[in-house]
């Protein structure tokens, strides 16, 4: 590596040999999937690759995910904050629809979201440090966290750990399905929306369906619950597009001539600005409670406040500008718009500087039209696996360059 390089001279030879191996363990990944707090046999995989390369993981208390630290060649002990480099482990509860030979073989489990991508990406990355410590610039720690999906997250569990202690900043990937393979998207400030969870319980009389005039009808206030409680909760804001409130779950009755006597609803609720997150629990409730005031029926609301925007941080995004720029040329670095999807990757970015980085996977010659995440047919290109590694390797030289290390 030259004075001014930011990527790593052997980096290049290194993804050559072992590129393919990367591409191999997130297939592995993708046809065993494992949910939120289930990642048994993911963490195992990572931990057994990360030892066979010398390194000295730790699992998490919780029993899924891991930290691994890896440090400088040298005689000289290492002082001085870590970098951070996370990936998440868990997949989606959701039907594989692909037609691929590395589909998922547990059926109502997907990786949908990439995050078998994002781990042999940060995998990669430490197996390529591990066998090249004189091209390490300074002291990193790779998080591999479980339960991104899982409400308020399992970054919260690497937290009650000690995964961030001594850590100066922190950089994550995220696939990008409306981005082609080879770029990648970047934005200071807010990059992604709180994402919350509500559960309405409902409890009427209940009755037969061929006299809904004496009883509450349940299922029809289901559904004027669906279509009204958005509108009552944006009508309360200074600017009603801050929120988004949408059901995915609606559980009511078991007979077409039964007018049930409970129902229960699940939304999530989204939004891009901190200020309207903290408020929405008791908006939420005040809504609800002015829509149910005058009915025969009781509910209870649990809100579960999930987790906040994600907010970059500036500098540490000018230093992943700068190494991507250097990694792929700068035609491939864009901006990024702010998401309304949710990432527990804040709880992160709160307690030190980040970076969150939206990682090109759309292959334009193959996939056609843009798959959003969450699709049952959602795949990734695997040349943004190589992609990653580089960003993320030529970043780590950046950020220690920038504290005069490099």
């Amino acid at each position: 590596m030259t004075a001014t390089s930011a990527v790593p001279a052997s980096l290049d030879p290194w993804l050559a040999e072992h590129g393919e191996g990367l591409i191999a363990i997130r297939r592995n990944i993708h046809a065993h999937p494992e949910l939120s707090g289930e990642e048994r046999a993911t963490t195992e995989l990572v931990f057994e690759r990360l030892e066979l390369a010398g390194l000295e993981p730790r699992r998490l208390q919780v029993g899924t995910g891991l930290v691994c630290d890896l440090d400088p060649a040298g005689p000289e002990p290492v002082s001085g904050p870590r970098f951070a480099l996370r990936a998440d482990l868990d997949a989606l509860a959701m039907q594989d629809e692909k037609d691929v030979h590395y589909r998922s073989q547990v059926p109502g489990v997907a990786h949908a979201c990439g995050h078998d991508a994002h781990t042999a990406i940060v995998l990669g990355t430490a197996l390529f440090f591990a066998h090249h410590r004189d091209e390490l610039p300074g002291p990193l720690r790779f998080i591999f966290q479980p339960a991104e999906e899982r409400v308020p997250g399992g970054a919260l569990d690497v937290l009650r750990d000690g995964g961030l202690d001594d850590v100066g900043g922190i950089v994550g990937l995220h696939c990008e399905p409306k981005l082609d393979v080879g770029a990648i998207g970047l934005k200071t400030g807010p990059i992604s929306s709180a994402a919350d969870m509500a559960t309405i319980d409902l409890s009427g009389p209940g009755g037969h369906t061929a006299r809904p005039e004496l009883t509450v009808d349940m299922v029809a206030l289901a559904s004027a619950i669906v279509t009204e409680l958005p509108r009552e909760v944006a009508a309360r804001l200074d600017n009603p597009a801050d929120v988004k409130l949408v059901f995915g779950a609606i559980n009511a009755g078991d007979a077409a001539n039964v007018i049930p006597s409970h129902c229960q609803l699940r939304a999530s609720v989204r939004t891009p600005s901190l200020t309207v997150w903290e408020q929405l629990p008791g908006l939420v409730d005040e809504s609800l409670d002015a829509l149910l005031a005058d009915l025969d029926v009781e509910y209870d609301l649990d809100y579960v406040h999930g987790v906040p925007p994600v907010v970059n941080d500036a500098g540490l995004v000018e230093v992943v500008w700068s190494a991507a720029t250097e990694a792929l040329g700068p035609s491939r670095v864009v901006p990024a718009a702010q998401s309304w999807g949710g990432d527990d990757f804040a709880w992160f970015s709160r307690e030190v500087p980040g970076a969150y980085v939206r990682l090109g996977v759309h292959n334009p010659d193959r996939d056609g039209d843009q798959l959003d995440l969450h699709a049952g047919h959602f795949d990734v290109d695997e040349r943004a696996i190589e992609v990653g590694v580089r960003v993320l390797a030529a970043t780590v030289h950046r950020y220690f360059g920038a504290l005069g290390r490099a």
